[in-house]
């Protein structure tokens, strides 16, 4: 008879591909790990991986297994939930991925009133920037800039948000007139290393007169930064400018842009109440916050100097 813990276990290396890193995911040194496999694997009397240097591959009696594992999984967290005693409360784990700049500027103060709400929720926030593979359930749920179409997925639009060139008032009153796009050729650029985008809708620099990025990072945040410190002007996102103090919009009329935060989970957690309910809270969260902080960047916005 199968058992939970050794469906566990088994989630645990086909996510990680690694009985290392699968120890160390579930506080188990990889040896106890290894041998809870073979176990498993006499009891199945089928291979469920295939080793290689690369680590562990799922095998095709694996790859039968995993759905079954992760309906157990579900089932398990649904039933945790329901008997935790918190009527009408998100309890346990969850983990969100999110491009940086949502991870830095939106999702703190989100999830702080999510999980004051929901004092028995523990919510983990990775901040990458590049998309999340949610089949090794590197995230239970992850934000994109760009709508998936690949993947056993399931995809919500989140909200929309704008964006703006953007620079210090002290550099502006120390640089060269702004007064029109063509004028940004006289200007340090701050934005995207070109070679490390890894979503066409980060590619913001199309839409300017800009030639040369002079700084550049593979961080919207770090890009905030650099524009903060009056090295030059950057399209910088209009929710980050209120953390941002002494940086102002520039030519906000010529220069706008609109891009969207879409939530994508696996096709398999639309059963799950918990996720949905979270997805929900999350969404309607990052709508208000957005909403909230552009008002005050709009506040910030200068014609031209």
């Amino acid at each position: 008879m199968l058992d939970w813990d050794d469906l566990r276990i088994f989630l645990a290396v086909a996510r990680a591909e690694s009985l290392s890193r699968a120890g160390r995911a579930l506080k188990l040194d990889a040896a106890t790990v290894g041998r809870r496999i073979a176990r498993l694997e006499e009891e199945m009397s089928a291979k469920l991986f295939v080793k290689s240097p690369q680590g562990y591959a799922l095998s095709e009696a694996g790859d039968r297994l995993l759905p079954h594992a992760e309906a157990a999984e579900q089932a398990f967290a649904g039933a945790q939930e329901e008997l935790s005693g918190a009527a009408g409360q998100l309890t346990g784990q969850l983990r969100i991925g999110a491009p940086d700049g949502c991870a830095n500027y939106l999702l703190p103060q989100v999830c702080a009133r999510i999980s004051d709400a929901n004092p028995g929720l523990e919510v983990q926030i990775v901040a990458l920037p590049r998309v999340f593979n949610l089949s090794k359930r590197e995230a239970d749920m992850a934000i994109t800039v760009s709508r998936p179409t690949a993947g056993r997925l399931t995809v919500q639009k989140l909200t929309d948000y704008h964006l703006h060139l953007a620079a210090h008032r002290e550099y502006l009153a120390n640089s060269a007139p702004l007064t029109c796009k063509a004028d940004l050729r006289g200007h340090r650029m701050i934005g995207y290393i070109p070679d490390m985008i890894f979503d066409k809708e980060l590619d913001y620099f199309a839409e300017t007169e800009a030639q040369v990025v002079g700084l550049a990072s593979n961080s919207a945040s770090v890009q905030t930064r650099m524009v903060q410190s009056g090295a030059g002007v950057g399209i910088v996102h209009d929710f980050a400018i209120p953390f941002a103090p002494g940086v102002v919009r520039v030519l906000a009329d010529e220069v706008s842009l609109k891009r969207a935060f879409w939530l994508i989970r696996h096709a398999d957690d639309r059963r799950s109440e918990r996720l949905t309910r979270f997805a929900e809270a999350l969404g309607q969260g990052l709508r208000d916050e957005v909403t909230r902080l552009e008002r005050l960047a709009a506040d910030t916005t200068l014609a031209g100097l």
